[in-house]
Protein backbone atom coordinates (compact mmCIF):
# COMPACT_ATOMS: atom_id res chain seq x y z
CA UNK A 1 0.00 0.00 0.00
CA UNK A 2 1.41 3.25 -0.86
CA UNK A 3 1.88 6.22 1.65
CA UNK A 4 -0.48 8.35 -0.56
CA UNK A 5 -2.77 5.20 0.44
CA UNK A 6 -2.52 5.26 4.16
CA UNK A 7 -2.90 8.78 4.61
CA UNK A 8 -6.18 9.30 2.23
CA UNK A 9 -8.09 8.30 5.38
CA UNK A 10 -7.01 11.09 8.05
CA UNK A 11 -7.67 13.90 5.06
CA UNK A 12 -11.65 15.43 5.31
CA UNK A 13 -13.18 17.89 3.53
CA UNK A 14 -14.26 21.42 4.62
CA UNK A 15 -18.19 20.45 5.49
CA UNK A 16 -16.82 17.17 7.59
CA UNK A 17 -14.37 18.95 9.39
CA UNK A 18 -17.41 21.59 10.17
CA UNK A 19 -19.28 19.00 11.38
CA UNK A 20 -16.74 17.50 13.92
CA UNK A 21 -16.25 20.74 15.14
CA UNK A 22 -20.41 21.19 15.73
CA UNK A 23 -21.08 17.62 17.45
CA UNK A 24 -17.55 18.81 19.91
CA UNK A 25 -20.04 22.18 20.25
CA UNK A 26 -22.51 19.83 21.27
CA UNK A 27 -20.66 17.64 23.42
CA UNK A 28 -18.88 20.34 25.35
CA UNK A 29 -22.21 22.64 25.76
CA UNK A 30 -23.84 18.89 27.57
CA UNK A 31 -20.59 18.73 30.04
CA UNK A 32 -21.30 22.26 31.42
CA UNK A 33 -25.14 21.85 31.38
CA UNK A 34 -24.71 18.86 33.17
CA UNK A 35 -21.90 20.17 35.70
CA UNK A 36 -23.73 23.41 36.69
CA UNK A 37 -27.30 21.33 37.08
CA UNK A 38 -25.06 19.51 39.60
CA UNK A 39 -24.13 22.36 41.22
CA UNK A 40 -27.00 24.60 40.90
CA UNK A 41 -30.11 21.96 40.97
CA UNK A 42 -33.66 23.63 40.28
CA UNK A 43 -35.76 24.16 43.40
CA UNK A 44 -38.57 22.20 42.21
CA UNK A 45 -39.66 21.24 45.59
CA UNK A 46 -39.89 25.08 46.93
CA UNK A 47 -42.12 25.86 43.92
CA UNK A 48 -44.61 23.82 45.72
CA UNK A 49 -44.31 26.21 48.61
CA UNK A 50 -47.27 28.76 49.28
CA UNK A 51 -45.81 32.13 49.39
CA UNK A 52 -46.21 33.33 52.20
CA UNK A 53 -46.42 37.59 50.90
CA UNK A 54 -48.94 36.51 48.41
CA UNK A 55 -51.19 34.35 51.44
CA UNK A 56 -51.12 37.52 53.95
CA UNK A 57 -52.85 39.88 51.21
CA UNK A 58 -55.57 37.04 50.56
CA UNK A 59 -56.07 37.39 54.30
CA UNK A 60 -55.84 41.06 54.22
CA UNK A 61 -58.36 41.08 51.64
CA UNK A 62 -60.75 38.49 53.62
CA UNK A 63 -60.42 40.72 56.89
CA UNK A 64 -61.56 43.76 54.80
CA UNK A 65 -64.73 42.67 53.74
CA UNK A 66 -66.37 45.01 56.10
CA UNK A 67 -64.56 47.99 54.36
CA UNK A 68 -66.15 47.70 51.46
CA UNK A 69 -68.28 50.61 50.16
CA UNK A 70 -71.92 50.19 50.87
CA UNK A 71 -75.22 51.46 49.87
CA UNK A 72 -78.78 51.52 51.47
CA UNK A 73 -80.35 48.63 50.88
CA UNK A 74 -83.73 46.53 51.60
CA UNK A 75 -82.65 43.72 54.30
CA UNK A 76 -85.76 42.01 52.82
CA UNK A 77 -83.65 40.86 49.42
CA UNK A 78 -80.32 40.06 50.98
CA UNK A 79 -78.84 37.49 49.09
CA UNK A 80 -76.47 34.68 49.94
CA UNK A 81 -73.23 36.51 48.76
CA UNK A 82 -74.60 39.73 50.07
CA UNK A 83 -74.76 38.07 53.36
CA UNK A 84 -71.71 37.11 53.24
CA UNK A 85 -70.17 40.26 52.45
CA UNK A 86 -72.29 41.73 55.76
CA UNK A 87 -70.25 39.07 57.72
CA UNK A 88 -73.43 36.77 58.37
CA UNK A 89 -73.37 32.92 58.92
CA UNK A 90 -74.72 30.79 56.51
CA UNK A 91 -77.42 29.71 59.68
CA UNK A 92 -78.51 33.60 59.99
CA UNK A 93 -78.40 33.94 56.12
CA UNK A 94 -81.04 30.87 55.56
CA UNK A 95 -83.54 31.82 58.69
CA UNK A 96 -84.07 35.64 56.96
CA UNK A 97 -84.95 33.62 53.29
CA UNK A 98 -87.01 30.87 55.28
CA UNK A 99 -89.02 33.43 56.60
CA UNK A 100 -89.07 35.22 53.35
CA UNK A 101 -90.67 32.23 51.43
CA UNK A 102 -93.73 32.23 53.84
CA UNK A 103 -94.02 36.01 51.77
CA UNK A 104 -93.58 37.76 55.34
CA UNK A 105 -91.58 41.11 55.36
CA UNK A 106 -89.13 42.39 57.96
CA UNK A 107 -89.99 45.99 58.39
CA UNK A 108 -87.75 47.24 61.28
CA UNK A 109 -84.19 46.74 62.50
CA UNK A 110 -85.85 44.70 65.42
CA UNK A 111 -87.65 43.03 63.21
CA UNK A 112 -84.65 41.77 61.31
CA UNK A 113 -82.85 40.93 64.75
CA UNK A 114 -85.22 38.59 65.83
CA UNK A 115 -85.45 36.87 62.61
CA UNK A 116 -82.03 36.53 61.63
CA UNK A 117 -80.67 36.09 65.38
CA UNK A 118 -77.38 38.37 64.59
CA UNK A 119 -75.26 39.55 67.36
CA UNK A 120 -75.88 43.50 68.40
CA UNK A 121 -72.32 44.20 67.49
CA UNK A 122 -72.64 42.86 63.96
CA UNK A 123 -75.95 44.30 63.29
CA UNK A 124 -74.51 47.42 64.42
CA UNK A 125 -72.40 47.24 61.21
CA UNK A 126 -74.80 47.51 58.92
CA UNK A 127 -78.45 48.71 60.26
CA UNK A 128 -77.97 52.14 59.65
CA UNK A 129 -77.87 51.39 55.89
CA UNK A 130 -81.60 50.03 56.07
CA UNK A 131 -83.68 51.06 53.98
CA UNK A 132 -87.64 49.93 54.16
CA UNK A 133 -90.15 51.08 52.27
CA UNK A 134 -91.73 54.38 52.73
CA UNK A 135 -95.11 52.53 53.96
CA UNK A 136 -93.45 51.21 56.48
CA UNK A 137 -91.76 54.65 58.36
CA UNK A 138 -95.59 56.20 57.31
CA UNK A 139 -97.21 53.32 59.56
CA UNK A 140 -94.84 53.77 62.34
CA UNK A 141 -95.53 57.56 62.39
CA UNK A 142 -99.30 56.97 62.88
CA UNK A 143 -98.88 54.26 65.31
CA UNK A 144 -97.15 56.62 67.41
CA UNK A 145 -99.85 58.87 67.05
CA UNK A 146 -98.10 61.63 65.20
CA UNK A 147 -99.69 60.70 61.29
CA UNK A 148 -102.81 59.54 62.66
CA UNK A 149 -105.90 60.89 60.08
CA UNK A 150 -108.25 62.75 61.82
CA UNK A 151 -112.20 61.09 61.14
CA UNK A 152 -113.46 63.23 58.29
CA UNK A 153 -110.56 64.46 57.13
CA UNK A 154 -108.78 63.64 53.22
CA UNK A 155 -106.01 61.96 55.06
CA UNK A 156 -106.43 59.20 52.72
CA UNK A 157 -107.20 60.52 49.46
CA UNK A 158 -103.09 62.08 50.12
CA UNK A 159 -101.64 59.43 51.25
CA UNK A 160 -103.17 57.42 47.91
CA UNK A 161 -101.59 59.95 45.59
CA UNK A 162 -98.20 59.38 47.32
CA UNK A 163 -98.43 55.67 46.00
CA UNK A 164 -95.56 55.28 43.40
CA UNK A 165 -97.89 52.83 41.26
CA UNK A 166 -100.15 54.98 41.06
CA UNK A 167 -98.53 58.63 41.09
CA UNK A 168 -99.49 60.34 37.62
CA UNK A 169 -96.31 61.82 35.37
CA UNK A 170 -97.49 65.28 36.50
CA UNK A 171 -97.17 64.68 40.25
CA UNK A 172 -93.67 63.07 39.27
CA UNK A 173 -92.69 66.56 37.45
CA UNK A 174 -93.37 68.37 40.69
CA UNK A 175 -89.66 66.07 41.85
CA UNK A 176 -87.20 68.59 41.25
CA UNK A 177 -84.68 66.83 38.41
CA UNK A 178 -87.76 65.11 36.83
CA UNK A 179 -89.22 66.57 33.83
CA UNK A 180 -91.21 65.75 30.46
CA UNK A 181 -89.12 62.63 29.51
CA UNK A 182 -88.31 61.03 32.64
CA UNK A 183 -91.80 61.55 33.71
CA UNK A 184 -93.13 59.26 31.15
CA UNK A 185 -90.31 56.82 31.17
CA UNK A 186 -90.92 56.03 34.76
CA UNK A 187 -94.52 55.46 33.98
CA UNK A 188 -93.75 53.42 30.85
CA UNK A 189 -91.28 51.35 32.92
CA UNK A 190 -93.48 50.95 35.72
CA UNK A 191 -96.43 49.37 33.04
CA UNK A 192 -93.69 47.07 31.58
CA UNK A 193 -93.43 45.79 35.21
CA UNK A 194 -96.98 45.67 36.10
CA UNK A 195 -96.41 47.68 39.29
CA UNK A 196 -92.72 48.21 41.14
CA UNK A 197 -92.46 45.24 43.64
CA UNK A 198 -89.83 47.24 45.66
CA UNK A 199 -88.43 50.69 45.74
CA UNK A 200 -85.22 49.95 44.27
CA UNK A 201 -86.63 49.01 40.91
CA UNK A 202 -87.06 52.78 40.55
CA UNK A 203 -83.16 52.89 39.90
CA UNK A 204 -83.60 50.71 36.91
CA UNK A 205 -85.12 53.02 34.79
CA UNK A 206 -83.03 54.11 32.35
CA UNK A 207 -81.37 58.17 32.34
CA UNK A 208 -82.87 58.41 36.01
CA UNK A 209 -80.24 59.53 38.27
CA UNK A 210 -79.82 58.06 42.13
CA UNK A 211 -80.11 61.34 43.37
CA UNK A 212 -83.37 62.60 41.55
CA UNK A 213 -84.97 58.69 42.06
CA UNK A 214 -83.72 59.24 46.08
CA UNK A 215 -86.10 62.67 45.36
CA UNK A 216 -89.19 60.40 43.93
CA UNK A 217 -88.62 58.05 46.95
CA UNK A 218 -89.01 60.53 49.53
CA UNK A 219 -91.99 61.89 48.08
CA UNK A 220 -93.34 58.71 46.99
CA UNK A 221 -93.75 55.65 48.50
CA UNK A 222 -94.81 51.96 47.97
CA UNK A 223 -98.19 51.46 49.79
CA UNK A 224 -99.69 48.88 47.15
CA UNK A 225 -97.72 46.18 45.98
CA UNK A 226 -99.55 44.23 42.68
CA UNK A 227 -100.05 40.75 42.40
CA UNK A 228 -98.19 38.85 40.01
CA UNK A 229 -97.32 35.34 38.62
CA UNK A 230 -94.64 34.25 38.73
CA UNK A 231 -92.78 32.16 35.84
CA UNK A 232 -91.59 28.68 36.79
CA UNK A 233 -87.68 28.80 36.17
CA UNK A 234 -87.49 24.84 35.47
CA UNK A 235 -90.49 24.98 33.33
CA UNK A 236 -90.59 28.14 31.24
CA UNK A 237 -89.59 28.56 27.71
CA UNK A 238 -87.60 31.10 26.23
CA UNK A 239 -90.08 33.66 24.98
CA UNK A 240 -91.78 33.66 28.47
CA UNK A 241 -88.78 34.42 30.10
CA UNK A 242 -87.97 37.17 27.69
CA UNK A 243 -91.27 38.91 28.88
CA UNK A 244 -89.68 40.08 32.19
CA UNK A 245 -88.14 43.81 31.88
CA UNK A 246 -84.69 42.60 33.15
CA UNK A 247 -83.88 38.84 31.39
CA UNK A 248 -83.46 40.04 27.35
CA UNK A 249 -83.78 37.49 24.31
CA UNK A 250 -80.62 36.40 24.29
CA UNK A 251 -80.14 35.98 27.79
CA UNK A 252 -83.79 34.15 28.14
CA UNK A 253 -82.02 31.56 25.77
CA UNK A 254 -79.27 31.23 27.74
CA UNK A 255 -80.98 30.42 30.80
CA UNK A 256 -82.85 27.62 29.20
CA UNK A 257 -79.56 26.64 27.75
CA UNK A 258 -77.97 26.41 31.04
CA UNK A 259 -80.94 24.72 32.48
CA UNK A 260 -81.54 21.84 29.80
CA UNK A 261 -77.69 21.08 30.53
CA UNK A 262 -77.50 21.11 34.29
CA UNK A 263 -80.89 19.07 34.10
CA UNK A 264 -82.80 21.74 36.24
CA UNK A 265 -81.94 25.05 38.50
CA UNK A 266 -81.94 24.42 41.86
CA UNK A 267 -80.96 27.96 43.42
CA UNK A 268 -81.52 31.28 42.55
CA UNK A 269 -77.88 31.85 42.48
CA UNK A 270 -77.16 29.72 39.77
CA UNK A 271 -77.87 32.42 37.93
CA UNK A 272 -74.89 34.36 37.91
CA UNK A 273 -72.86 31.17 36.55
CA UNK A 274 -74.69 32.17 33.27
CA UNK A 275 -72.47 34.95 31.04
CA UNK A 276 -74.37 38.16 30.76
CA UNK A 277 -76.59 37.37 33.83
CA UNK A 278 -76.80 40.94 35.68
CA UNK A 279 -75.82 39.83 38.89
CA UNK A 280 -76.69 43.02 40.65
CA UNK A 281 -80.03 43.21 39.71
CA UNK A 282 -80.95 39.07 40.67
CA UNK A 283 -82.85 40.59 43.59
CA UNK A 284 -85.40 42.09 41.16
CA UNK A 285 -85.23 39.02 38.67
CA UNK A 286 -86.43 36.67 41.60
CA UNK A 287 -89.42 38.55 42.57
CA UNK A 288 -91.03 37.63 39.27
CA UNK A 289 -89.67 33.80 38.93
CA UNK A 290 -90.16 30.58 40.94
CA UNK A 291 -88.75 27.33 41.49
Amino acid sequence: MSKKDRTSHFKFSKQERNGMFFLLAIILLLQVGYFYLQIYPTPLEGSLVPDSNLQEKVEELRSAKDTIAMYPFNPNFITDHKGYVLGMSPEEIDRLHNFRSQGRFVNTISDFQEVTQVSDSLLNTFSPYFKFPEWTRRSKSEASGGGKPRAGSNDKIQVASRDLNTVSADELKLVRGIGEKLSARIIKFRNRLGGFLVEEQLYDVYGLEKEVADRVLARFGLLTIPEITKIDLNTASSDELAQLVYIPFNLSRAIVAYRDRKGGIASFEELTEIQGFPEEKIDRIKLYLSL
